[in-house]
């Protein structure tokens, strides 16, 4: 079935081994005169696989990962070719558990690492190898182009199979995920590199890239005429000579971004690396050219690296160098002096990429935690392209339809003082604010050095838009108020602040050694599954892997019933996995504190609120942490104005006397004062959170808009009846549990819109039901949302 196999027997913690591919020529003796004159670079795209960590795998066998390169714009007519597997170290793994068999396939040049079996969640497998790929300088015929890279996931469902007997069974393609290099960063980049899979594979592999352009070592097959070539029939000598000058620059911006990569990799684990070797003569540069811009500053520290020597060297170098060729320097140059600056950078090239490989060997775990950590700010960045901040001032008391009816909608624009009339159609104004975002989105060139994950930038323009409004009075937040600064100022606040958020993420903070408990509760909504929160909880576990998850099932098949047994039940539920855990962490150590945290979906947050409300839950309201509505009807189903759906709902009191129904239709009793939801608004059920984000769609039908926001909606401030003087006790008695009384304290609104027109014109999308499923079916929103808030989840 495959041409090749590589096999690793016999390695233990200390050793490792390199497998040169037999597919790379070395050149003949005879034959390597005639190939000294030529100029060659190759682009060597390392991608180290440390570790496959399950978080949802469904199903238990025999799982490998495949990792294929291209053109972006070839297809599959130019693929990076295998050039060399280096197997770090033996697999802490147990014997039955891993076949130590990695394999090449010369019919798509890919590589897929050893059969390794996955039996349970949160299992880890340690890979800890690295495959390298070998891709022609010269591009998809000649032209710039971005790379694709692939990851697939194998599978096959035969967990009783020995490990002997994987390497002779077909495995079938689970799962992809693709990112892309681009053209920018084939001159270098190392960069972390997590491969997730989709929702159905819900994994983390902990991958690294590292690229760098490289003088090949040896001769590869070349997959068409370079356009190039020093003997092109009809080429110009001044064109050719000017071809290899671009050449040499291009290694020169290699030498420069992979020196200065060495150099932040090192200080950033603070671990020395010996560069005495490594001197870059002046009379190259000269050559060429090769001055540095005085106003190129480096990206870590305000200021370009220095040599011994005075050299000068940043990594936006590479680009201006690369763009900007005088006409001094295309003039012809003699072979000599252009050959032996060739060879010149190219063997210290050469030399400081080994040195890097030594170093990464060395230092491995290290350099994952490090680039892992860069990559979770970079990303806060890259992401806020489909975000919008803003800060909303809370509003005072509500004691009348005319007192401070414009206040809630402060602050659109920062804190303007315009404001917008309540009688316009906020659902429709939230959508159009969105779209008009999302236009400008697609007049957008995204051009920089980072990897890009193709779910993402695949198709920007159907990723959702997250607006968010960060409510605050008199206190303010300073750990979460960095998230609303001017974007021109936010990389400068990242690389100034972001210590805190790195230790966050890595886990090397003191809390970690606190034995702190921290547990999180997911409940679903109305006729609900106790996984339909999967995908937040995944997310969760990615930012947080110490957390204790609870996904409550007490109240599958029994959300047609009252809320306060629902509650009820809820709270016996959370109370003894609290006192479960509580008991095994006191029995381990000494345990400090408890963080509770509590994600509802629809009216699982009216269940969530009403189990908070019993006297059982009283002593654990003091743990109260993070509290997530995820398009929860607060406020019930007053001045719901989906008509359709409300015929829905009075068929369902009609005909099956659905009691929860009454209840968040306020026809549960006569008196509109008497009604659960009212009552239950008097009760602090949100005062004890530390945090409150209430996550809300206009494109949801099935939740009143307000409702989920918390806010006052255009219709009751024209209801001078009764119905409307509730309404307004009601948000007043919420607005009171969620003002910030504290600098710590964070409440947001995040109103997450869909792009819909992948919906069609069904019934979902008419009655609204497609974006409320759509909270639990999308996990990106959560991604945006988890990993530029970090602090609030962990």
């Amino acid at each position: 079935m495959f041409r090749r196999l590589g096999w690793f027997v016999g390695l233990n913690q200390k050793n490792w081994s390199t497998k040169r591919l037999l597919n790379v020529e070395q050149p003949d003796p005879a034959t390597q005169n005639h190939h000294l004159p030529m100029f060659d670079a190759v682009h060597e795209v390392a991608v180290y696989i440390h570790r496959f960590h399950n978080l949802d795998l469904f199903e238990q066998g025999w799982y490998r990962i495949k990792v294929t390169m291209r053109w972006e714009n070839g297809e599959d007519s130019y693929p990076g070719i295998p050039a060399r597997v280096v197997q770090y170290e033996a697999p802490e793994v147990a014997a039955d558990n891993l076949c130590r068999v990695w394999m090449i396939d010369d019919t798509d040049n890919s590589f897929t690492t050893p059969p390794f079996r996955i039996r349970y969640a949160r299992q880890d497998v340690f890979l800890c190898i690295m495959i390298s790929f070998y891709l022609s300088y010269d591009g998809y015929e000649g032209k710039s182009s971005a790379v694709i890279l692939k990851f697939e996931l194998l599978h096959t469902p035969t967990p009783e199979i020995g490990p002997e007997l994987q390497s002779s069974l077909d495995a079938y393609a689970a799962s992809v995920h693709e990112y892309r290099i681009p053209p920018k960063a084939l001159l270098g980049l190392h960069s972390y590199c997590p491969v997730h899979f989709d929702a159905f594979h819900a994994v983390v592999v902990d991958t690294s890239v590292h690229i760098s352009l490289l003088k090949p070592g040896y001769r590869t097959p070349r997959l068409k005429v370079p356009s190039d070539s020093w003997a092109s029939e009809g080429t110009s000598e001044n064109n050719v000579g000017s071809n290899k000058v671009v050449l040499i620059k291009a290694l020169m911006d290699a030498h420069d971004i992979l020196l200065e990569d060495l150099r932040r990799i090192s200080k950033g684990i603070d671990q020395a690396i010996d560069l005495t070797g490594i001197t870059f003569k002046p009379d190259v540069m000269n050559s060429f050219n090769y001055n540095s811009p005085a106003h190129v500053k480096s990206i870590d520290d305000g200021a370009s690296h220095q040599l011994s020597d005075g050299t000068q060297f940043s990594a936006e170098k590479a680009a201006h160098n690369i763009n900007h060729i005088t006409e001094e320097s295309s003039q012809p140059f003699s072979w000599d002096d252009m050959l032996n600056s060739f060879q010149s950078i190219a063997n210290q090239l050469l030399y400081l990429w080994n040195t890097f490989l030594k170093f990464h060997r060395e230092n491995k775990t290290k350099i994952m935690e490090f680039l892992r950590d860069s990559w979770a700010n970079d990303r806060r960045t890259e992401w806020s392209i489909w975000m919008v901040y803003s800060k909303v001032e809370m509003p005072h008391q509500y004691m009348s339809n005319g007192v401070e009816k414009s206040s809630l909608y402060r602050g659109i624009r920062g804190r303007s003082s315009s404001t917008r009339k309540l009688t316009d159609d906020h659902v429709q104004t939230a959508i159009m604010r969105a779209e008009l975002h999302r236009r400008g989105i697609a007049q957008m060139r995204i051009n920089n050095r980072s990897l890009q994950d193709m779910y993402i930038f695949g198709d920007p323009l159907r990723i959702p838009i997250i607006i968010v409004e960060r409510l605050e009075n008199l206190y303010r937040s300073a750990s979460v108020n960095s998230y609303f600064i001017p974007l021109k100022e936010k990389a400068r606040h990242i690389l100034e602040n972001g210590s805190r958020s790195i230790n966050t993420l890595s886990g090397n903070s003191q809390q970690r050694h606190e034995h702190i408990l921290k547990v999180v509760v997911f409940v679903h909504g109305f006729q609900g599954h106790h996984l339909d929160l999967r995908l937040v909880r995944n997310q969760w576990l990615l930012i947080d892997p110490k957390i204790h998850v609870l996904m409550s099932e007490t109240n599958e098949d029994k959300t047609s019933g009252d809320f306060r047994e629902m509650g009820l039940r809820l709270a016996q539920e959370v109370i003894s996995f609290l006192k479960r855990k509580m008991d095994k962490a006191s029995r381990n150590g000494n345990l400090k504190d408890i963080k509770l945290s509590f994600v509802g979906h629809s009216i699982g947050n009216l269940i969530i609120r009403t189990a908070l409300a019993e006297s059982i839950m009283e002593p654990y309201l003091r743990y109260l942490y993070t509290y997530v509505s995820i398009s929860g009807p607060h406020l019930g189903y007053m001045y719901s104005s989906n008509s359709i759906f409300n015929s829905g709902l009075w068929l369902l009191k009609k005909i099956k006397g659905t009691q929860c129904i009454h209840q968040l239709t306020f026809t549960d009793d006569q008196d509109l004062e008497n009604t659960f939801i009212y009552n239950l608004s008097k009760k602090k059920t949100l005062a004890d959170f530390r945090n409150v984000i209430l996550l809300s769609s206009p494109q949801d039908g099935y939740v009143p808009y307000h409702s989920a926001r918390i806010e006052l909606c255009p219709a009751a401030c024209s209801d001078f009846s009764k119905q409307g003087k509730v309404f307004l006790e009601m948000l007043n008695n919420c607005l009171d549990q969620i003002r910030t009384h504290s600098e710590h304290r964070v409440v947001m609104r995040c109103d997450i819109n869909f792009e819909t027109s992948s919906y069609g014109k069904g019934f979902n999308t008419l009655v609204g039901r497609a974006a409320h499923i759509e909270f639990l079916e999308c996990d990106i929103f959560v991604k945006f949302i988890m990993w530029s808030f970090p602090e609030l989840f962990s």
